[in-house]
């Protein structure tokens, strides 16, 4: 392929760029966000041993991704909504060796810029449109008139991937679950309460329908994740309310304070995110020229599985590239094939976690299925 063209400088799209130059094979990755600092990044991964790490280490990063855990990050407690403590189950003393580290996605994701030559990242090229040529090329049209051609296209730009239109007319669903992201900052001084029952790594405090969860990241800092299972009329009329946070807290009213203290005394401003998923066995027909990695090949909802996912993809679409010097389509055959097989399962399984968060059976269930409950329901 004398062309790769990737869209999007996300987790996916970077180690795949990424692996690639580490085999000699140069890609152009095209981002709509004007730079690196144009936005925060999120907050805390747990990186999974059997492949989001395996990324890394194939992209050559084991070194780096190690001096950036969070040490004590996977600690974890499940509450109920009085905040009587369920699960206490402290973090592994030897965070690599547990499997499952923490680490900000911010700072993943510069360790994998940083690891790229320069000019690789195109910042400021938001898709318009994309289009396949009769020559089996693909042209990708961006919101300010250029355009670039090239042999191969990967769509790694997310849940409302461009790319994913040239394969299939699957779209997103709303799951009936909306997120409302807030922070609190300077916690043991300032919410020492909270943040002695958030512990150092991260909190689930769940009820039927509803849930608050936390994590501890550096600096004093418990970024949170309000769940609400609710129809989409009603994330219409939060969205629209001059009093976003005031309308949340009103749907947890008789809450313990602690817990409540994340929604009424954010230091940012909530932000409102619905949680949207692919419908399930997503599959499409080989395409030549084109395919997809991460969420826009099987967005779920968020279960701790997606950025490994996405990483994994990235590096196993460039290691079978690099396999198939001269044979791209062989190529790709065998990365969507290893892909849909890996992945199929990905769906069900993130939606039976969002149930057991904030179910019936919450939160219970979730301790439950932790295996380490200390209270019965």
């Amino acid at each position: 392929m004398d062309t790769i063209t990737i869209i999007g400088a996300g987790l996916g799209g970077l180690t795949l760029a990424r692996v690639l130059h580490v085999h000699g094979n140069a890609a152009t990755v095209y981002e709509a966000e004007p730079s690196p600092e144009s936005r925060t990044q999120g907050g805390q991964l747990d990186i999974h041993e059997e492949d989001g790490q395996v990324a890394l280490a194939a992209a050559g990063l084991t070194d780096g991704f190690r001096a950036i855990i969070h040490a004590g990050g996977q600690a974890t407690r499940v509450l109920d909504s009085a905040a009587t403590v369920l699960v206490d189950d402290p973090a592994d003393a030897d965070d690599v060796a547990s499997g499952r580290p923490e680490v900000l996605r911010g700072d993943l994701r510069r360790l994998l810029l940083d690891s790229l030559p320069a000019e690789t990242v195109r910042w400021g090229r938001k898709v318009a449109s994309v289009s396949t040529r009769g020559d089996g090329r693909h042209e990708v049209r961006f919101a300010d008139g250029s355009t670039v051609e090239t042999d191969l296209l990967v769509g790694a730009d997310g849940a409302w991937s461009r790319v994913r239109s040239l394969l299939t007319d699957a779209s997103p669903e709303y799951t009936g679950v909306t997120f409302v992201e807030t922070y609190l900052h300077d916690v043991d001084e300032r919410h020492r309460a909270t943040a002695a029952l958030a512990g150092g790594g991260g909190m689930f405090a769940m009820a039927p329908g509803e849930g608050i969860s936390t994590h501890r990241e550096s600096g004093g800092v418990l970024h949170a994740y309000v769940q609400l299972r609710r129809p989409s009329d009603w994330v219409d009329a939060l969205e629209a309310s001059d009093d976003v946070l005031g309308r949340v807290a009103e749907e947890f009213a008789g809450w313990a304070p602690e817990l409540l203290a994340l929604v009424t005394d954010t230091d940012t401003a909530p932000v409102v995110r619905r949680i949207h998923q692919l419908p399930e066995g997503v599959r499409w027909d080989r395409v030549p020229g084109v395919t997809l990695v991460g969420d826009a090949a099987h967005l779920a909802p968020p279960a701790g599985d997606g950025a490994n996912l996405a990483m994994f993809d990235g590096a196993q679409l460039a290691l079978a590239i690099a396999a198939h010097p001269e044979d791209g389509e062989a190529a790709l055959a065998e990365y969507e094939t290893a892909m849909f097989a890996r992945t199929a399962d990905a769906g069900r399984d993130a939606r039976e976690i969002l149930d057991l968060c904030i179910g019936d059976s919450a939160p219970y269930g979730l301790a439950a299925f932790l295996g380490r409950a200390t209270a019965a329901g």
